[in-house]
């Protein structure tokens, strides 16, 4: 059974608890696990569409694409830069945007090779996301849910991971132990250049995020990681740029000259952010 303790009720925020295959709070509230573990806690309200997230076609080219393990040195550089009072036996870790659950299982596997236990909570908006994730690792608890109203109680995580995704940092505030960090993964300048000078006319420069800082956090750390990979067929090409917001940015023109390759050389740059979260100060 997935670990999926201490979690709230998305409805009214009560305390919920494993009856079964259901979790159920105080106030009648249930939500049935699914077959394969996973538990949706997104009620209809807070939908924004039918379907929210990356669609069922969308995960698959990823979970392919990552498969191939080119983005390998992503998950090396973060157990590699993870702060050492938090390389512990029994660290709690919510992946917040977690996507078909890549970075997550794999991260710990990188725990248990130093024989460390984890508690790890990966939760993304796309059901077909947690669905596929849920495929991956059983050791894992899949939350179908959103950034914006985490359904965990206050000080639940003592690391919260948000990689290529859509922070809400109130949130990871309050959901973050007092001696809690936050880690942002995101792509730095040259991150898929070659992609991309194929797909548009003109590079728009680089502009960092947050340069101003985040209220709530304190940067600790911040380190840079490329690397580079190759894709040998036109199929891996586009399994690339379907997991990429390239997909619907690009032009038709673009998109008609990438299908026109069959091999490519590709730069992955990316940046590591680690955050302190700023206590008594708010």
């Amino acid at each position: 059974m997935p670990s999926l303790k201490n979690l709230s009720c998305p409805i009214d925020g009560a305390d919920l608890q494993l009856e079964g295959r259901s979790l159920r709070c105080a106030h009648r509230h249930s939500f049935d696990l699914a077959k394969t573990g996973y538990v949706n806690l997104l009620p209809v309200q807070n939908k924004r569409s039918k379907d929210p997230g990356d669609s069922k076609e969308m995960v698959l080219s990823r979970q392919t694409f990552l498969n191939q393990q080119h983005y390998y040195p992503i998950v090396d550089a973060i157990f590699a830069s993870w702060p050492k009072d938090l390389l512990v036996t029994g660290v709690r870790i919510l992946d917040a945007g977690c996507g078909e659950g890549y970075y997550l299982s794999h991260l710990g596997e990188a725990f248990d090779k130093h024989n460390m236990m984890t508690d790890r909570i990966g939760l993304d908006i796309s059901k077909w996301a947690v669905m596929s994730a849920s495929k991956r690792d059983k050791e894992i608890g899949w939350i179908v849910g959103s950034n914006a109203s985490l359904p965990v109680p206050d000080k639940r995580f003592d690391v919260i991971l948000c990689l290529f995704g859509f922070p809400v940092f109130e949130e990871f505030s309050r959901a973050l132990d007092d001696s809690g960090q936050l880690l942002l993964v995101e792509s730095g300048p040259r991150h898929l250049i070659e992609l991309r000078e194929v797909l548009y006319e003109r590079i728009h420069d680089y502009k960092p995020t947050f340069p101003d800082g985040i209220a709530d956090f304190e940067l600790h750390s911040e380190e840079s990681k490329c690397f580079s990979f190759e894709l040998d067929s036109q199929a891996k090409i586009q399994d690339l740029l379907s997991m990429t917001p390239h997909i619907h940015k690009a032009s038709y023109e673009g998109k008609l000259a990438i299908q026109k390759r069959e091999t490519m050389s590709i730069t992955a740059d990316i940046k590591l952010r680690w955050y302190r979260k700023k206590t008594g100060e708010k």
